[in-house]
């Protein structure tokens, strides 16, 4: 699973990278996360307020931090 986490590096970024690293350890989920910081990058994804998280190319938040709920029916396999 590849993630990026879309956001300039402010506050609320750097803790969705933490949360999204926690809950895949707390899972024993194998992912790919980068953090993409570069704004033009960031708009090709639609994105206009950060963060923004994409999951395998889609974008699944953008505008805060999500909760730890989200990031585990994210992170979650299919049943």
């Amino acid at each position: 699973m590849e993630i990026k986490v879309l956001g300039t590096g402010c506050a609320n970024c750097k803790n969705t990278v933490q949360l999204i690293e926690s809950v895949a350890n707390a899972l024993g989920v194998s992912i790919q996360l980068e953090k993409v910081e570069s704004l033009p990058e960031i708009m090709r994804y639609g994105v206009m307020s950060t963060p923004g998280v994409v999951i395998d190319g889609k974008v699944v938040h953008a505008g805060s931090v999500p909760t730890r709920a989200q990031v585990e029916s994210w992170l979650r396999p299919e049943s």
